[in-house]
């Protein structure tokens, strides 16, 4: 040792302590990456196995909540896996023109042809039991897949050495699981046909149109006739309490088009998903319309307001994804009256008397009645 500086170990110190760090590290630069690798495809593997029990409880609920409700003469079982590799194509986009309709025309054939083989599956389910059905059917289906497109990049990754595939595999599994957890928990709460946190927007019109006379505008959508303060209020939700969310869109297309109301302005209320932070149950305010989905009831309604200048207002109540498909929490269902309060604020200062007003209550109507 000179001056600090380290030249050759003492005579008699052992020299295996000075080579651990440079061996070590070696190792970690040529073989670092790959045990890298195999710690994550390991984790990957766990949530892989929740994945295949989650897929396999619910094929398993389904299948018995069939049996069990309508006792049908046939095992159902072998139906409902046809029903599990179920896909939809979507029609071509590179011409945009008219996409919307043709969006609007498979999904409508696809939703019908849903029905017509659970009533060939169970031909005693009335209306409320075969579209309950088709939501424990749509929540069995979606953990199927999204199981085999795990299981898809889980082997091709392990199968080709790719770290990167191994990585981003790993790196967005939390958001997976975290969907695949509230897809999970919904099938009680639609099997016991409870009201769900995304039937909050169809609760508040629903306790609305209570005791008034109830008109099918659309498949599976309603609307009644009130009054507020001088002004004709028109309230439209899906028709509950079986689990629908109806085609606002056409209903809204029908009323003003075809029906010729001069409705004066649009509020719709739905569920929206919440930031990281936000209180499950806080309300928010906004222009647009206020609907999910893929997006052919909100072009409707988006066109209707556009060709007949009416303003579109939107009152959301937040809540995470587990919230919105899971049984409908305390903090949400408590928000119906401050909503009501809200709509009717709004209505009293963006509308005067004598003016028409289009009531919206967006989402499933699971459990939720009018």
């Amino acid at each position: 040792m000179a001056d600090g500086l380290f030249l050759f170990p003492e005579e008699g110190t052992s020299i295996l302590p000075f080579l651990i760090w440079p061996v070590f590290i070696i190792i970690m630069m040529l073989y670092g990456q790959r045990f890298q690798a195999w710690m994550a495809l390991n984790d990957i593997s766990r949530s892989l196995a929740k994945l295949k029990m989650m897929k396999e409880h619910s094929r398993t609920e389904a299948v018995e909540y069939v049996k069990t409700n309508f006792k049908p003469g046939t095992d159902p079982s072998e139906k409902i896996d046809q029903f599990l590799e179920y896909f939809t194509i979507l029609p071509v986009d590179l011409d945009p023109s008219g996409i919307v309709g043709k969006i609007e025309h498979v999904i409508t054939q696809r939703d019908d042809r849903m029905r017509a083989e659970i009533r060939s599956m169970a031909p005693e389910a009335d209306k409320i039991g075969t579209s309950t059905t088709e939501n424990v059917l749509e929540v069995a289906t979606v953990l199927n897949l999204i199981y085999k497109i795990i299981r898809h990049f889980y082997l091709l990754g392990k199968r080709t050495h790719s770290f990167f595939v191994i990585i981003q595999l790993q790196m967005i599994m939390p958001l997976i699981m975290q969907e695949a957890e509230a897809l999970n928990s919904a099938l009680d709460a639609f099997k016991q046909s409870q009201p769900i946190g995304d039937g909050i927007g169809a609760m508040v019109v629903g306790g609305m149109m209570l005791d008034k006379e109830k008109k099918t505008l659309a498949q599976d959508t309603i609307f009644s006739e009130s009054e507020h303060n001088g002004r004709s209020l028109y309230l439209m939700k899906a028709e509950g309490p079986g689990g629908n969310v109806g085609q606002p869109g056409k209903a809204i297309e029908k009323m003003i088009g075809e029906m010729g109301l001069q409705v004066n302005s649009i509020i719709m209320v739905d569920a929206a998903l919440k930031l990281e932070g936000e209180k499950t149950g806080s309300i928010a305010e906004g222009m647009g319309a206020a609907i999910g989905g893929i997006g052919v009831d909100r072009f409707k309604i988006e066109e209707v307001a556009l060709k007949n200048n009416i303003p579109v207002y939107a009152v959301v109540i937040k809540q995470s994804i587990l919230d919105a498909i899971s049984v409908m929490k305390k903090e949400i269902a408590e928000t119906t009256d401050k909503v009501v309060e809200i709509v009717k604020r709004l209505i009293d200062e963006k509308t005067k008397a004598g003016d028409k007003v289009l009531l919206v209550g967006v989402g499933n109507t699971i459990g939720v009645a009018q």
